[in-house]
């Protein structure tokens, strides 16, 4: 693991660029939108927009003395609104990652999804909870819930799905994420924080630099679909071995079959010693010229790592620059994908007078 160490000083207001609520101000769908802003006193500063529950920026102290924002997005509502195959800062859902040929059966019933990517379905359909307005149920300085109320057969999915997602700014520079949801009438859910990350702060660079740690021994391999064949594999003796901090592109291009697959890193990993009654360290990642660690915990089985490999520069985000090839990384905490499907891996069902809920965690320091 590695060592880092919390910034703490009080930031000058010049140490971030925020953007105004007025860029994010609109209706859509008959429901206002508008942009809101998250800080501690240590200066850490996240903005958020209900448009999705979408991350806007993230500014975490860099090892200079200043703040670096470290997530990919827009400066205006008008960006997001022209980037939804890119995922952008969004909660994803109501199942986050793919689902086969958007299929799943319950009981004896065969639910068929929207399809959004082939013959499969991703991240919920093409509406799903990244393309809808949440509802702002608290606003403070340091914390944020938002609600959404998915009704049922809402791209397909059974069920009327009340979730809550609340995103908070805690003063150990963490920018922690929680679920919350019910339903009705049993359905699926997996919902997750699709944030894009570059711990240089700018999408000019690529995050091949990063030196990243994943507590993971197995993966689930794919068809060539990315989707899972139900097998469990080890990561012994493959590129998707992060056990040991790695440089993410010291083998993102070796030959082998998962790795053509996602035309890069696009994996689900299996992580080690999961426990619900604590959110123990999943992923780390390094950059080592700006000294930025993040420390990504969560109490969910799995994560998906994904590179960034669909980047292909034809959208210009913050500061004028472009998303070129591999300048993001997705860290998203989740149960395996495809699970409805698959017998041995984790249930992703839920039922009546159950209660969701998930907690993923961001934390900053530097090294």
């Amino acid at each position: 693991m590695l060592a880092l160490a919390a910034c703490t000083q009080k930031a000058p207001e010049s140490a971030v660029e925020l953007f105004d609520a007025a860029a994010f101000a609109t209706e859509i769908d008959g429901k206002p939108v508008s942009l809101y802003t998250l800080a501690n006193e240590n200066g850490m500063t996240v903005q958020v927009t209900n448009y999705g529950a979408r991350v806007v920026d993230m500014w975490v102290p860099n090892a200079q003395g200043g703040f670096t924002d470290v997530v990919w997005g827009y400066e205006n509502i008008e960006g997001y609104l022209g980037s939804n195959d890119l995922f952008c800062g969004p909660v994803v859902g109501r199942y986050g990652n793919r689902i086969g040929k958007g299929q799943f059966t319950l009981g004896e019933t065969l639910y068929q999804l929207d399809v959004n990517e082939g013959e499969n379905t991703l991240h919920g359909g093409s509406k799903g909870f990244y393309n809808c307005v949440w509802d702002v149920k608290e606003a403070t300085g340091e914390r944020l819930t938002l609600s959404y109320l998915s009704p049922d057969g809402e791209q397909g999915f059974p069920g009327n799905l009340s979730i809550e997602v609340t995103y908070a700014v805690t003063p150990d520079n963490s920018f922690t994420v929680t679920y919350r949801a019910t339903t009705d009438a049993p359905t699926v859910l997996n919902p997750t924080s699709h944030c894009y990350f570059n711990l240089h702060g700018t999408n000019a660079k690529s995050t091949d630099s990063h030196i990243l740690m994943i507590d993971a021994d197995s993966f689930t391999p794919t068809d060539a679909a990315l989707i899972p064949t139900g097998e469990i594999a080890g990561v012994e003796g493959t590129p998707l071995d992060f056990r040991t901090p790695t440089a993410i592109g010291e083998r993102i291009d070796a030959d082998f079959e998962a790795l053509k697959f996602g035309k890069g890193y696009d994996h689900n990993w299996v992580l080690n010693k999961r426990s619900r009654e604590r959110t123990p360290v999943a992923a780390e990642v390094y950059e080592p010229s700006t000294g930025i660690v993040m420390t990504v915990r969560t109490d969910q089985p799995a994560l998906q790592f994904y590179s960034g490999n669909a980047f292909a520069g034809k959208d210009t985000g913050k500061r004028g620059e472009k998303n070129t090839f591999r300048t993001g990384i997705a860290l998203e905490t989740q149960n395996f994908p495809d699970a409805p499907n698959h017998e041995n891996f984790p249930s992703s069902v839920l039922e009546p007078g159950q209660t969701y809920t998930q907690i993923a965690s961001y934390t900053f320091g530097v090294r």
